[in-house]
């Protein structure tokens, strides 16, 4: 395992660039902070279009991991895995493994998980090589059902604050991003009642939403200027910005991770109106 660090600035603590080419392996862990405790924070497995994208995803994920935990009171700083993939198949033992490796040279000051792009079977292999690893199939297993739970009941919890009522029967949600959390929340919507807008860059994934929940289906771009009562991205993270808020017809945003600019705040929901 060749590894070597990137100058991220003060705010981080370390970051590292690690590659072992026998395994088709990159990538990145970002520690922001480790004052509360151990750092932790999932791996996502993404197609970058260059390494500045992924640092840039690896630096602002780990960022976000700190004021998660700390918000929920946990004994954990913030950290996070990306493993860069160019789109062609994948040994995943092997990719998993040597990731595994390169979580283990942090001697447990980083934990790691899932995230997007992987599941409970990479942490498996990742738990080959180190056992600074959550989200095992046999012990806490995929955590997007929770997550999702989650999500839905801070949903009612807004629809609570600005209708006066948490029910969510015939309330329209756009829903951008239809993975394990996605597709868990829009089962979450569909049996409170509420009507499903949803969008994403996987079709397989949405035709799945459109199918078992009855959601309309829109494309990706389209997802921020649908009119609905409430949007919830469920996808990548960091596309509340100053270009997508002026798009938004909604009443309430609720996301499912912290949002970090300069907009209102209450328990990650924005007040839009």
């Amino acid at each position: 395992m060749e590894v070597r660090e990137i100058d991220a600035g003060a705010d981080y603590e370390m970051v590292l660039l690690g590659s072992e080419p026998s395994a088709g392996y990159r990538g990145i862990i970002s520690i922001h902070s480790t004052v509360l405790g151990p750092a932790l924070g999932g791996t996502r497995l993404w197609s970058y279009s260059n390494d500045e994208a992924a640092i840039t995803d690896a630096l602002r994920l780990s960022r976000g991991m700190t004021y998660k935990n700390a918000l929920a009171s946990l004994p954990f700083g913030g950290g996070k895995s990306v493993i860069m993939v160019s789109g062609h198949a994948i040994d995943r033992e092997k990719l998993f493994r040597a990731h595994g490796r390169f979580v283990e040279t942090f001697k447990g000051r980083y934990i790691t998980a899932e995230d997007v792009g992987t599941g409970t079977a990479d942490m498996d292999l990742v738990h080959q090589e180190t056992n600074h690893v959550a989200g095992l199939t046999v012990r806490s297993g995929d955590p997007s059902p929770i997550t999702a739970r989650g999500v839905f009941r801070a949903i009612q919890a807004c629809a609570m604050f600005r209708w006066g009522s948490s029910d969510l029967s015939g309330r329209r949600v756009a829903i951008q991003g239809c993975g394990h959390v996605g597709y868990n929340l829009a089962r979450e919507l569909n049996e409170s009642g509420a009507r499903l807008i949803a969008s994403d860059i996987n079709h397989d994934r949405l035709k799945m939403v459109v199918r078992d929940f009855g959601a309309q289906a829109v494309e990706a771009d389209e997802i921020f200027g649908v009119t609905a009562d409430i949007f919830s991205p469920c996808g990548l993270g960091g596309i509340i910005n100053d270009d997508t808020i002026p798009r938004l017809k909604v009443s309430l945003l609720s996301e499912t991770q912290p949002f970090l600019g300069e907009h209102p705040v209450r328990n990650n929901l924005i007040d839009l109106q």
